[in-house]
Order: structure tokens, then C-alpha cells, then sequence
């Protein structure tokens, strides 16, 4: 593994050895700290998108490890205007030991990795959210205490942490099903791809109606309604998508140990209640947490 741009570039072994790398990164940072794995080694972040948890959590899972971490704000950068997406990535690679990029694109994530000699991981993009995908996985074997076998549900937008979501469920054995309104459907490329990695598994189901969709289901996940980028479609997001909303109703469809789950940030309110997200069933607080310690295994695979 060079680098870390999408949970459908890597394999199911891959991926179960960064979950269990994590677990033991998380067990080892609990009972009294990590090993300075890379002490003398700095990460670059590249941000177009600002972010809480994702500057956060690799800054301090650098610093845990041992290493440091380097913020780039867009303008410092100004990735692919001021300077080219190639030589930001050569002039990088001369001076940091791997590079961590939050951007819009996705294309620009990939050319980033296309032109560095040090390991480049996707911090977010319009196609892929890896990071919280595997954190997510995380959480669910957390709770669970497995993957395979397990059903979740995502309602909303399919968007890139549905699409993360959809290819982790594919290679670690699970169900996947989402409920989106008409037009805002998990895109066709994305399933047929997430099949090709289920192999001969029949594992995704599509489902436009949201309490159809949770019946029974051990994981429902929601994401914000409107994403970064897209404030100019707020207002008829807005419109389309409230009978998606996570509440108490839908949760009771589910199955009686449910989890629920969310990206953050949360738009309260909206696409789930407070009664859920504060609820007795909500992990959000482990997934941001879990942010951390996934990161944690990847930045160890790439750069120890």
C-alpha cells in the first residue's frame, strides 16, 4: 500500500490489518501512550477545506507517533492556481515524509499522489471520504464486535462517505443498504464497483423508502444534507430530504441493539434529532475519537 486515496484502491487484507492495527495503536495509546514509530518524520497538510477533525486528529496522531504535522492553508498552497498540483507535490515531497491532502476534487488528490515520492493519503475529496470509512469500521467492530455479517443502513445523500461506506461493507463481508431521495442516489459507477468488490455476494440493496430501509438493520448512518461546497443547493436540499431524517420513529424500526452513527458536524435538527444524537444508541462521539486511531494505522503502514 503507497498510498491512501480510496478504500477501493486497497485490498480486504489491507483493511482488516489496519483495523487491527488501529485497535492495538488505541489499546497501547490507553494504557500509558504510542511508540515514537515515527519520530524525526513530518506530515504535510494540504488543506482547500477546513475541518476540525481532520486537522485534529492527524496532527495529534502525528504527535502521538512521535512525528509532527505541518498546516498548509489554501491560500499558502493554492493548489493547482498559484502553483501547479504537480510540482506542489515534487517541491513536498523534497521536504516532508508524506503529505495529507483535504480537497474538492478528487482528480487533485490523485495527482498529487501521481507526482510525490512519499506516501499520500486522502484526508476528504468530492468522490472518497477514507479516512472516516475506516474509522467508521472501527466503531462498528467496537460495538458489534464484528463486520462480517452485519447490516448497515445509510439515509441521505449519496455522497463520499456513502460512497467510503459502500466499498468497507464490500470488503469486510457486510450488508449495505441506503435510502436517498430521486436524484441524490448513490451514483451507478459507485455500486458496480462496490459489487465487484463483494465479488459473487449479493450485498447492496437500494431502497427509497427510509423506514423500509432501517427494518431490522444493526447500523443506521446519516450525513449532513447540504456538504461543503454545495450552499447554493441548501435551500432545495432542504425541501427533498426531511423524510430522511434519523429521529426516534425510525430508530425503533430497527434492530433493538441499532447504532447510529454520524459524521459530524451534525446538523441538529435535520438529518438526525438531538433525542438520537445524545440517545443511548448514538456512537458519534467514538467516531470522531476513532478518527484519531485509524489515522493512527495508516500514517504507521505509510511512513513507519
Amino acid at each position: 500500500m503507497k498510498h491512501f486515496l480510496s478504500l477501493a484502491d486497497i485490498s480486504r487484507t489491507d483493511l482488516v490489518d489496519l483495523l487491527e492495527l488501529a485497535m492495538q495503536l488505541k489499546d497501547e495509546w490507553r494504557s500509558g501512550g504510542n511508540a515514537p514509530l515515527l519520530r524525526g518524520k513530518v506530515l504535510a497538510m494540504v488543506f482547500q477545506k477546513p475541518s476540525l477533525r481532520t486537522r485534529v486528529s492527524f496532527d495529534m496522531a502525528m504527535r502521538h507517533l512521535g512525528g509532527d504535522a505541518l498546516y498548509l492553508s489554501p491560500n499558502e498552497i493554492g493548489l493547482g492556481q498559484r502553483e501547479s498540483i504537480a510540482d506542489v507535490s515534487r517541491v513536498l515531497s523534497r521536504y516532508v515524509q508524506g503529505i495529507m491532502a483535504r480537497v474538492f476534487a478528487h482528480d487533485d488528490v490523485v495527482e498529487l499522489a501521481r507526482h510525490a515520492t512519499v506516501p499520500v493519503i486522502n484526508g476528504l475529496s468530492d468522490f472518497s471520504h477514507p479516512c472516516q470509512g475506516l474509522a467508521d469500521l472501527l466503531t462498528i467492530r467496537e460495538h458489534l464486535g464484528r463486520t462480517e455479517g452485519v447490516r448497515l443502513t445509510y439515509l441521505g445523500d449519496g455522497n463520499n462517505v456513502a460512497t467510503s461506506l459502500a466499498f468497507g461493507c464490500a470488503l469486510l463481508g457486510m450488508d449495505f443498504t441506503i435510502a436517498s431521495p430521486p436524484g441524490y442516489a448513490l451514483p451507478e459507477a459507485v455500486v458496480a464497483r462496490a459489487r465487484g468488490l463483494a465479488g459473487d455476494r449479493e450485498f447492496v440493496d437500494l431502497i427509497p423508502d427510509p423506514h423500509a430501509a432501517v427494518r431490522g438493520t444493526h447500523v443506521i448512518y446519516t450525513d449532513t444534507w447540504t456538504s461543503m461546497g454545495q450552499e447554493e443547493e441548501a435551500e432545495r436540499r432542504a425541501k427533498v430530504f426531511p423524510p430522511y431524517q434519523v429521529n426516534a420513529s425510525l430508530v425503533r424500526v430497527a434492530d433493538p441493539k441499532v447504532i447510529v452513527m454520524h459524521c459530524l458536524p451534525a446538523h441538529r435538527g435535520q438529518e438526525i434529532t438531538d433525542e438520537v444524537a445524545d440517545g443511548p444508541r448514538s456512537v458519534l462521539f467514538d467516531q470522531a475519537e476513532n478518527r484519531l486511531h485509524a489515522q493512527k494505522a495508516i500514517l504507521a503502514r505509510l511512513m513507519a
